[in-house]
């Protein structure tokens, strides 16, 4: 696919963001696609916001889950950056999310990943991911789609920043770096009515081996997770849709409840 023509993709996608206004699948409009392709209007995306003025503060997984893949005919999953304009800190108890920021915004339950020795694939293991972390937390990804109604294919998610929305974490916790992780359990709350749950097993059969997937698959395109990186390892949750008003509750573990509310 000519260099225009990528260009011109990810133009779209960039306006669509500032915009608010959805755009129609790209895999429909400009034929994309190759997954190659995809990743290559991905970057083209990322480059204009940072010229911009972006920060980025790690990475994200998404296509994490096997029932997801099968939907989507794909047998892997893709990654996106996170960029800190939508990080949300936890300031308060309650994290005021402004839904006019978002498209379409839905709701996932993760494991962050806070990096603390370079990992650099390929050949990274599952075991080198859990020595070289930090520290773990709990995490709201918000997911959005610059696709109009949610259209997407494999393509149209990696083009798009993977679908990325924003994130808020919880606390870090060394001591779930011993814990049992595929076995943790997950619970999501909406306005205090139970809404999905999961364990950790539910990405990749542990959340660790998402990280070194990520690893091993940056080292394709010359890159690596970098100390203070953090990493989003997938939702152990299906994605949830949001309306103004609703309060979102994610309980994991023996962690204090990580509570946002889309204001």
């Amino acid at each position: 696919m000519s260099d225009e023509r990528l260009r011109e993709m990810a133009r779209l996608l960039d306006e669509a963001w500032e915009t608010h206004r959805p755009i129609a699948p790209l895999s429909r409009t400009h034929g994309l696609t190759s997954i190659e392709d995809a990743y290559e209007v991905q970057r083209l995306f990322h480059a204009r916001r940072v010229a911009r003025g972006e920060r980025v503060m790690g990475r994200k997984v998404g296509l994490t889950a096997r029932t997801v893949q099968q939907q989507l005919g794909v047998d892997q999953p893709d990654f996106g950056h996170l960029w800190a304009s939508r990080h949300f800190p936890r300031e308060d108890a309650v994290v005021a999310v402004p839904h006019e920021l978002f498209l379409q915004p839905r709701i996932e339950g993760e494991l962050a990943f806070l990096i603390g020795r370079r990992l650099a694939g390929p050949g990274v293991t599952l075991q080198q991911v859990l020595a070289a972390t930090e520290a773990v937390a709990p995490a709201f990804e918000i997911v959005d789609s610059r696709i109009a109604n949610w259209q997407i294919t494999i393509t149209d998610t990696i083009a798009d920043n993977a679908s990325y929305g924003g994130f808020i974490l919880g606390d870090w916790r060394r001591d779930w770096l011993q814990a049992d992780l595929p076995a943790l359990a997950m619970r999501l709350l909406v306005n205090g009515h139970d809404r999905a749950q999961g364990v950790g097993a539910a990405v990749l059969d542990h959340p660790a081996a998402a990280v070194a997937w990520l690893a091993n698959t940056l080292a394709q395109f010359g890159a690596a997770l970098e100390v203070g990186d953090v990493v989003l390892s997938g939702s152990w949750i299906p994605m949830q849709s949001v309306v103004p008003g609703d309060v979102c509750e994610l309980r994991l573990g023996d962690a204090e409840p990580l509570v946002m509310r889309f204001a």
